[in-house]
């Protein structure tokens, strides 16, 4: 896996803004299937199709997945908070809030990991930069949520996204893990969304009974099939190839350009509009990633 940082192709450009797309879809997908469904069985649905799509993947790439008892403990516990905690935090929380305003809040997601890897983490200790992000960050949800002025009702919400992102964080340092195992990164995308089905199936079919549920009408339908293909198999797809041939350090990138992708899908699509207090938060929000990033203001100090 690559860690280092190198100019990118046309190609692995096409493919980050490509990604940046399907991953701000799934805002635009929920949006449309929270109409008709509940959020933990659309959590459901989108886990389920991409683990039978990505096990296909696997038999015909002859990848095969690890039985040790270990591994699918691990598996578990990724697919719950990398998968399930946040799945069904956004997609409730987007039964009131527009996708937009979702896609936001969830770029917060690279701040609460840099705050999280400081403690748990001997290797990623806060820079001077990194607090400037952190700080940024916290302004611009607060400049978002209007200093919490008129939001009865909504701060459950918002509160919502920001534990996905938190949650979210504490994944991507639990996830480090599968490369000391010894499971291939496709393999480890495949095995969390196995478990998180085996997870959510009880639960759904105790809490939801899908099977009482109204059939949903065809718009739903082609949104739940985008959420499971585009912005989950054929994501992963996406951000493993990314991973491999430009690097963790570029792939990073994406987090800049999902909230504009959902954030136009909204807005051109289901008429959404942002208030200029959420405009100036993503403004903010997207200046404390730069700064957790460092790349723009290295470029600026030279």
């Amino acid at each position: 896996m690559k860690h280092v940082s190198h100019p990118m192709s046309p190609l692995e450009w096409a493919m980050l803004f490509g990604l940046s797309l399907v991953w701000g879809g799934s805002f635009f997908f929920v949006a449309i299937a929270v109409t008709e469904l509940p959020p933990m069985t659309i959590a459901l649905a989108r886990v389920g199709g991409a683990a039978l799509i990505l096990l296909l993947v696997l038999r015909f790439l002859g990848i095969k997945m690890p039985r040790s008892k270990t591994v699918w403990l691990a598996f578990l516990g990724m697919g719950l908070i990398n998968n399930v905690i946040p799945f069904s935090l956004i997609f409730w929380a987007q039964t009131e809030l527009a996708s937009g305003v979702a896609s936001i809040l969830n770029a917060m997601t690279p701040i609460f990991t840099v705050i999280a890897a400081h403690f748990l983490t001997q290797d990623e200790q806060m820079s001077r930069g990194r607090i400037a992000g952190v700080v940024l960050g916290f302004t611009g949800v607060f400049i978002l949520m209007g200093g919490g002025v008129g939001m009865e009702g909504k701060l459950l919400p918002h509160l919502a996204i920001l534990g996905a992102g938190i949650s979210y964080a504490f994944a991507s340092i639990f996830g480090k893990r599968f490369a000391r195992l010894g499971v291939p990164p496709l393999a480890t995308a495949t095995g969390q969304v196995c478990a998180s089905t085996m997870i959510l199936v009880p639960v759904v079919m105790t809490l939801d009974q899908p099977w009482l549920l109204p059939l949903p009408s065809a718009h739903v339908v082609w949104a739940l099939t985008g959420l499971t293909v585009l912005s989950t198999a054929f994501a992963y797809f996406l951000y493993f190839r990314i991973l491999s041939t430009a690097g963790a350090t570029n792939l990073a990138l994406v987090t800049f350009i999902i909230p504009p992708s959902a954030i136009l899908l909204g807005v051109m699509v289901l008429g959404e509009v942002l208030s200029w207090n959420q405009i100036a938060g993503l403004a903010v929000i997207g200046a404390g990633l730069a700064a957790i990033d460092g790349r723009i203001f290295g470029l600026w100090r030279r």
